[in-house]
């Protein structure tokens, strides 16, 4: 019962964190106008965001060695300096600041989250309950992004940082006193290799182990595709219909609900498939969803119903990869997952480097092609972590067969 308090609790806090790291994309242009700049400047500083997000495992990797309830308040801490930079002094330096602090905070607290969780939880049920802290990613889609809009409408773009600033804080009280003082063993008995007791010996075991960088290869590339839509999606909407900050939000919240639906289909199927198979439908259905954007696209309707399918599958895609990750290196669970986080970070650095040319450049589809270039990345690097095969074409015979093989 203590664990499923908990999983809500840090549902509802993580929902604050990514309301920071997901409403700079509706509200690029707001942002860009508000700080007197252009939209490919702030481009830039989405690109340096996911660059700084590589050095996760440089950090994060604390949680292995000083303990997950440290890593998740210094993460908290590094979250709300940030914010208060913004609410201090709003300006396009404390903006840079506040979205590097927040994603390098947000990185933190949620790989010493799922680590703790991943002490805790047995792997058989693991699918299941790290998807309901991973809801917290479409609830600030649904509710923080739009509650943000609001402030933004009636109080001017700097106004969310207060606020965020304020939540922070709280946050910091709420984690101290829920959080046990002292932590079971971050090891499990399932050791594929003799225990490593530093981090500089962890990260090397990470970088060593094929299966593991297969693993994080995926990240790479799931995130690639996704950032690809992510950062054009508001652009895009207001190039062709006009949206005004009310309706982007609207339809951050449409976005959100598809995000939803995708971890509750994760809660659903994904310990029940078994988590490789789990991920080769969310990857491929989100290669299907990437090619029918462009054409149903053509209309309001058609450009929300589009961006719920690529959004779906690919929430479903990042919940089933999740705990599949967390037991390939038990050893070094907080290592790796900090390189999986960095995974992600390279990949929307490499999605935001090509987004905003390739969009100028040649429009729409392009973009969605790419998408699908990416997706069909992870799928083999997927074959590789399983090691069942590499080579596309036979994956439809390794879906029938799938074992977790390396989990």
């Amino acid at each position: 019962m203590r664990l499923r308090f908990q999983l809500i609790i840090f549902m509802f806090l993580r929902t604050i964190l990514n309301t920071m790291h997901r409403m700079v994309y509706p509200f690029l242009t707001v942002f860009a106008r508000g700080l007197g700049v252009e939209i490919t400047t702030l481009s830039y500083v989405v690109t340096a965001r996911s660059f700084f997000g590589m050095f996760a495992p440089l950090f994060a990797s604390i949680a292995d060695h000083r303990g997950r309830k440290f890593g998740i308040l210094g993460g908290i801490l590094l979250f709300a300096l940030g914010m208060g930079a913004v609410a201090l002094r709003p300006n396009f330096v404390t903006f840079s600041l506040a979205v590097l602090l927040a994603l390098l905070g947000k990185y933190l607290f949620d790989t010493s989250m799922q680590a703790y969780f991943g002490d805790r939880i047995p792997y058989e049920r693991r699918g299941t309950a790290l998807a309901v802290t991973e809801a917290a990613w479409s609830l600030a889609f649904i509710a923080g992004v739009p509650l943000m809009g609001l402030l933004i409408a009636g109080y001017g773009w700097d106004e969310p940082f207060r606020w965020l600033a304020l939540l922070g804080l709280v946050m910091l009280a709420v984690i101290w006193r829920m959080m046990p003082r002292e932590e079971t063993s971050h090891t499990t008995a399932s050791l594929r290799t003799p225990p490593q007791p530093d981090s500089a010996k962890k990260i090397r075991a990470v970088l060593t182990h094929i299966p593991a960088l297969a693993g994080v290869s995926i990240a790479v590339w799931a995130s690639a595709a996704n950032e690809l839509v992510n950062l054009i999606f508001g652009v895009w909407l207001e190039d062709s219909f006009g949206l005004k900050i009310a309706a982007l939000a609207g339809a951050s919240a449409v976005i959100g609900l598809s995000e939803l639906g995708g971890e509750g289909l994760v809660a659903l199927t994904t310990d029940r498939l078994g988590k490789p198979r789990a991920l080769m439908l969310g990857l491929t259905g989100n290669a299907l969803a990437s090619l029918l954007l462009p054409f149903i696209g053509q209309t309001e309707l058609g450009a929300l119903i589009g961006l719920f399918l690529f959004y779906i599958t690919f929430e479903y895609v990042m919940v089933s990869h999740i705990p599949l990750m967390t037991e390939v290196m038990p050893e070094a669970r907080a290592t790796l997952l900090s390189f999986n986080l960095a995974g992600h970070s390279l990949g929307r650095m490499i999605g935001a480097l090509l987004a905003a040319f390739i969009y100028k450049q040649f429009g729409f589809f392009p973009v969605a092609l790419t998408a699908i270039l990416f997706n069909v990345l992870a799928l083999l690097a997927l074959g590789e972590l399983t090691e069942r095969f590499t080579i596309l074409p036979r994956l439809l015979v390794w879906f029938g067969r799938a074992e977790e093989k390396k989990v």
